[in-house]
């Protein structure tokens, strides 16, 4: 990442600071922020540049995909084709919300989907007004942050910020699925009951 820089501590309370969160990703920088699950690290999607440093803060593999944030449900055809039925049923009814969703994009390849159920995050997303992609905030194979502390401790003078919300609500990642037309399959089992998941498939 270069030489040390200043991390700003931000306030997932003040407007402001989420508004200045959402303003670094917009100029390229990475951001840390909080959502129900876990923290993130976030960095500017349609940024290669971003993106490289992200991918090498974390020490992440190249070939390991990284999810795209939404603010709102209905942003999903910005990033992907035409939702299935059953991809569409999920989004509405379990977003937001700890659940990441992979689907076809618009390039024929797959996009991991995901609108958080954390008020601040969004309104960060909206302000960023860019794509954002972010997984958690951790080193690859190290436990994820969460809490801002958490985040400092690995990541102080590295990153541009990170918005504090408090210790997070569930403390696990979200449960990952791909869906293939009408067809599901898990992932990853996270802070989303599969039960959860069940019953809305099977909703007629």
């Amino acid at each position: 990442m270069g030489k040390p820089i200043v991390t700003l501590v931000l306030s997932a309370r003040r407007d402001e600071d989420v508004r200045t969160a959402g303003r670094l990703l917009r100029e390229g920088q990475i951001v840390a922020f909080p959502t129900e699950t876990v923290y993130g690290l976030g960095a500017r999607g349609d940024d290669p540049e971003a993106v490289e440093a992200l991918y090498a803060l974390k020490r992440r593999p190249p070939q390991k995909k990284m999810t795209i944030l939404i603010a709102d449900p209905d942003q999903c055809d910005l990033y992907a084709a035409p939702l299935s039925r059953t991809a569409a049923a999920l989004a509405r009814e379990l977003w937001p919300g700890p659940l990441t969703i992979v689907v076809r994009d618009l390039a024929g390849g797959e996009v991991g989907l995901r609108c958080p159920d954390c008020d601040a995050t969004r309104a960060m997303l909206r302000a960023a007004h860019v794509p954002v992609v972010a997984p958690s905030a951790n080193l690859s194979g190290e436990p994820a942050a969460l809490s801002a502390d958490d985040v400092l401790a690995a990541f102080d003078g590295k990153i541009a910020a990170v918005l504090d919300g408090g210790t997070v609500r569930l403390g696990l990642p979200s449960t990952v699925v791909r869906v293939k037309g009408e067809t599901v399959r898990m992932l990853r089992v996270g802070a989303l009951d599969e039960g959860r998941i069940r019953k809305v498939l099977a909703r007629p």
